[in-house]
């Protein structure tokens, strides 16, 4: 390798970022890439004019068209030009458009252009699915303007991999104010990078954002970033970017997990606005604000426990006001024209282990004599392109079939930078790394690395054999490849990292599982028919050792990568390095025992990680195991449980004989990212998704100390102990696999479910026994029930669910099914209802063209709640109903994917007109109080808590109970007047007991009981 990649990282990493501030639009691609599986938008085959004056719409879209209608996803490159389009173009999953040339090529939209005058219109829109030529079905060519979604052309959406835009700059021209230049609602690899957006009187560079976005530039326009919650629902990264000359604001967002890295906003009124009523997980590093007339960023929703706001190392020059609360108007002031912000902070703060936190806001500024010159890029630029290798020149196959592990070691061997081009590279053995060597490709699903099952030396018990290396101390990049290692070979490990702290690895797919399109071109199927395994039994879950092992004494730089390969270990293994490492947009999912391990690292930056864990596979996953760690720093950490999860993991993160860990913006959930719709077509909220997160966010293994918020902004670990409430609650029983539904009946006596086990319990005050009620396979959720003491059960088997009845002490096969009756109003009966929800936007909460707001997740709350449901099943007796809409089910019912809301609470509770009834809104956090008409459904609704919760309880003196990690004690006013301690999360209370002050607590696998006075 020459000079250009030997000299220091400092002195690089200056050349660079130098470079693309001063001369943002040059060609990161100067050179024509030669792939003979891309499309190439050229004549003959697409004869663009790449003029700016013939419109090139129909050329580009035939050129995207191409590829989907061939190999389904894969590159198109655009050469150097100016192509002038006047409608909206598709890019349709999986593909990449990238531009090459000596100069960027240039997509612009004339002035004046006919549909950008009104609402939003997109020039590029990244759709989720187009269908394909093998169902003969051809989406007719749209006429000019901006089209808006329909469904033959689909939004991106979590599922839309790989998609991306780069080496292309887009100008939007005068009389254009409803102009965006790109959609971009896309999940893991999608990404926008090198790209200019000179916006002019557009309203947008990108609207919805998705995964990731690099050496982006955004000139002029009413907005940089318009956005809301990506699609997956989890973190967007913005990394090497350039704000200047935005009308309003350079990004106006909410909820997008926004992580911003070494980006520098000019010249405008705000740098971040997140929207009125709505919070965000927002981690800004290393940034520079220069020349912000207004407050550099706006926080909305400050009580709420999903504003989770740090920044760090923020250089501010002619920035008045550093943040301002829009709720209360309280400003956070710049104490000099120039200062460095080291930190600020808002958002629930954890004072240690066991502590309970609370919300505080703090300021560390100071003034600078000058500022500093602009810091170093996150990430490198690629060497020369006069240098890079074609592999497939030097003889290599990429067909899937062919061993090109020779050819590919022999080009390691003479060449520096090798290109891979699309294709499927067969290899035997180990491929190690020069100190110097650089991998590129381009598409990391059509650009492989494959190991195929049973290779000879990765099969059987022994000592892990990466199928790639990179050696001690070495300089390399890997970026734009996928590594697949098989599920029959369980030596394999995706790549062994011992890189030194220049190197870099970005764009990288660690193939297997989840979205895998394997050797031969197909994609690959994860599971068998009931998602216990994969449906080659050969094929073991769990069998291989990491995708990503980076260990003895590796580092560097690691951006958006994805790492679901169900049969490996771990998606990312750090172990046995004090090297510096940084990682940026990480997803690691679907693994068995743990998604991420860190073990003896030190000096480390952890951004952005995002771990999901799967019903079938992850069920006993944990999110994040640190072990022997010191000075780390994990920030914008989302650990998700997906939809599909049948019970809790006892926690998301466990940590063990560490210190000096801070950790900043965490956020754990398992919510949904499916639409809710009701008969004739209308949609309403986002329902809640599963009961079953993690019964804890961060345990402390050593201790047993845990933080059970699982929203919070701050905690410095180890932190001040911090004593919990003390412990009231008595364990009545235990074992269960996971309890829920839990009703109380005349005499106090306590009935619960343990849904996966079909049956119902009872427990009894007076003997201080436990029996089983109910035996049947029936699918038992939540209970309820009626003045004659029948037990109402809700059940989610069948096609949809099914309400039945049975008087508990009746012979065992006497049973009636409830009928589902229409709509009514029921005076004089007792209404049983949810008392927590989950109620988000997501894709149901549409943009007010004109006034470009979404409706708060509060007014959507209230809409639900005061909308009457559509059907009503009635007890035997007369006197109780459940309310509810049509069961939402996704995929094979006998699998669970069903959603309702009467089967998604906790427990069910009594709604009795007259009397006070609480609610939650578990998407907000919030508590509020209501009245319940005669038809079920909820009015007067009046926040009570900035607290939400699994289930609520009221004593008969009207105070309120709220399970929340431990139990909060309200009273009647909304005031906070102690705290419960209980030695597992509670997750259900219910008043019971001969004199009702009885409080049982139902955790995932036991029963306690609290004497309240």
């Amino acid at each position: 390798m020459n000079a250009t990649l030997s000299i220091s990282t400092a002195a690089l990493a200056l050349i660079f970022h130098g470079a693309a501030s001063a001369a943002s639009g040059v060609s990161y691609y100067p050179e024509r890439l030669d792939d003979p599986k891309a499309v190439y938008l050229a004549k003959p085959g697409f004869p663009a004019h790449a003029d700016g004056l013939a419109d090139d719409s129909a050329a580009l879209q035939a050129a995207i068209d191409q590829v989907q209608q061939t190999t389904g996803e894969g590159i198109v490159f655009v050469p150097q030009g100016r192509y002038r389009i006047t409608r909206t173009i598709y890019v349709w999953q999986g593909i990449r458009v990238i531009g090459y040339g000596a100069k960027r090529p240039v997509i612009l939209l004339p002035d004046r252009t006919p549909g950008y005058q009104q609402g939003i219109g997109a020039m590029i829109f990244f759709s989720g699915f187009r269908p394909g030529p093998v169902r003969r079905f051809r989406i007719p060519a749209p006429p000019p303007g901006p089209v808006p979604p329909n469904p033959a052309i689909g939004d991106a959406n979590p599922g839309t991999f790989y998609s991306a835009m780069s080496n292309i700059d887009i100008e939007i021209g005068d009389g254009n104010p409803s102009a965006v230049a790109v959609r971009f609602h896309v999940a893991q690899h999608g990404y926008l990078s090198h790209m200019d957006f000179h916006l002019g009187s557009g309203l947008a560079g990108i609207h919805d954002v998705g995964n990731a976005g690099e050496d982006l530039h955004f000139h002029g326009g009413r907005y940089g970033i318009l956005t809301r919650k990506p699609s997956p629902a989890w973190q967007y990264t913005l990394i090497d970017s350039t704000f200047d000359g935005q009308r309003e604001a350079a990004i106006r967002e909410n909820e997008a997990q926004l992580t911003v890295i070494r980006t520098a906003f000019r010249n405008v009124p705000t740098a971040i606005a997140i929207d009125r009523h709505y919070a965000d997980w927002l981690w800004v590093k290393d940034a520079r604000f220069e020349n912000i007339s207004g407050p550099a960023v706006v926080v909305s929703n400050e009580n709420s426990r999903f504003t989770q706001i740090n920044l760090e190392d923020v250089d501010c020059t002619e920035t008045p006001v550093f943040v301002r609360f829009r709720e209360s108007g309280r400003q956070l002031a710049g104490p000099a024209r120039i200062y460095r912000v080291k930190s600020m902070s808002h958002g629930l703060t954890i004072p240690g282990m066991g502590g309970i936190g609370s919300t505080k806001t703090s300021f560390d500024a100071a003034p600078m004599p000058a500022m500093p010159p602009p810091g170093p890029p996150a990430i490198a630029n690629l060497p020369p392109m006069s240098r890079w290798m074609n592999l497939r020149s030097l003889g290599a196959k990429g067909d899937g079939k062919s061993d090109d592990t020779a050819i590919i070691r022999k080009a390691i061997a003479d060449h520096d930078v090798i290109y891979l081009p699309s294709g499927r590279y067969v290899i035997t053995d180990t491929i190690s790394l020069r100190p110097e060597t650089v991998l590129i490709g381009l598409h990391p699903d059509e650009t492989q690395l494959d190991l195929l099952d049973s290779t000879p030396g990765f099969e059987g018990p022994g000592a892990p054999r990466p199928l790639l290396l990179a050696p001690k101390g070495g300089r390399n990049i890997v970026t734009g490849i996928g590594l697949y290692t098989g599920g029959v070979n369980s030596r394999a490990a995706g790549a062994i990292w011992m890189a030194g702290p220049e190197s870099l690895m970005a764009d990288v797919r660690f193939l297997g599982g989840h979205g895998t399109r394997g050797p031969d071109g197909k994609r690959e199927n994860p599971y068998n028919s009931n998602l216990s395994a994969d449906p080659n039994p050969r094929r073991r879950w769990d069998s291989q050792y990491h995708s990503l092992w980076i260990t003895h004494g590796g580092g560097g730089t690691f951006f958006n990568l994805w790492t679901p390969n169900t049969f490996a270990q771990s998606g990312l293994y750090i172990s046995d390095t004090k090297t510096p490492g940084r990682v940026y947009q990480v997803s690691a999912e679907h693994h068995v025992r743990t998604e991420i391990k860190l073990d003896q690292v030190e000096n480390w930056e952890l951004y952005a990680l995002q771990t999901e864990g799967e019903r079938g596979e992850s069920e006993a996953a944990s999110a994040l195991e640190i072990s022997r760690c010191r000075n780390l720093t994990i920030a914008n950490f989302h650990g998700y449980r997906v939809t599909r999860s049948i019970r809790p993991f006892p926690y998301a993160i466990r940590i063990s004989d560490s210190t000096d860990i801070r950790f900043r913006n965490v956020h754990v959930d398992a919510n949904s990212s499916a639409g809710y719709c009701l008969p004739g077509g209308e949609c309403t909220q986002i329902v809640r998704a599963s009961k079953y997160s993690f019964g804890t966010a961060i345990l402390d293994a050593d201790t047993k100390a845990e933080v059970r918020d699982r929203e919070f902004a701050v905690l410095d670990y180890p932190g001040a102990r911090t004593a919990p409430p003390a412990a009231k609650a008595e364990r009545l029983a235990t074992g269960f696999y996971n309890l829920g539904g839990g009703v109380a009946d005349a005499q106090g006596r306590l009935y619960f479910t343990d849904a996966r086990r079909s049956r119902i319990y009872r427990w009894s005050h007076e003997t201080r026994r436990l029996a089983i009620v109910r035996d049947s396979p029936l699918d038992p959720v939540n209970l309820a029930m009626d003045q004659a003491g029948n037990l109402l059960v809700i059940s989610s088997g069948g096609s949809g669910m099914a309400v039945y009845a049975f008087h508990p002490d009746g012979p065992e096969d006497e049973l009636e099914l409830l009928e589902r009756r229409p709509y009514a109003e029921r005076p004089g009966m007792r209404a049983i209802l949810p008392p927590s929800y989950w109620v988000n936007g997501d894709f149901t909460n549409t943009l007010d063209p004109a006034t470009l707001e979404y409706a708060s997740l509060e007014q959507m709350f209230f809409k639900l709640m005061r909308r009457p449901k559509t059907f009503h099943y009635v007890s035997p007796d007369g006197t109780t109903f459940i309310p509810t809409d049509e069961v939402y089910v996704q995929g094979p019912p006998f699998l669970g994917y069903k959603w309702a809301h009467v089967l998604q609470t906790y427990g069910l509770a009594e709604a009795t007109p007259g009397k006070t009834f609480y609610v939650t809104n578990e998407a907000e956090q919030k508590t509020y109080s209501a009245k319940v008409n005669a038809d079920g459904a909820l009015t007067a609704l009046r926040l009570f808590a900035s607290q939400g919760g699994e289930s609520i309880a009221q004593d008969s003196a009207g105070n309120v109970y709220l399970a929340a990690g431990q139990i909060f004690v309200y009273s009647p006013a909304g005031k906070l007047t102690g705290a419960i301690a209980v030695p597992e999360r509670p997750l259900q209370l219910v008043f019971g007991g001969k004199d009702r002050r009885t409080l049982y607590a139902l955790t995932s696998s036991s029963l306690y009981s609290i004497q309240t006075r």
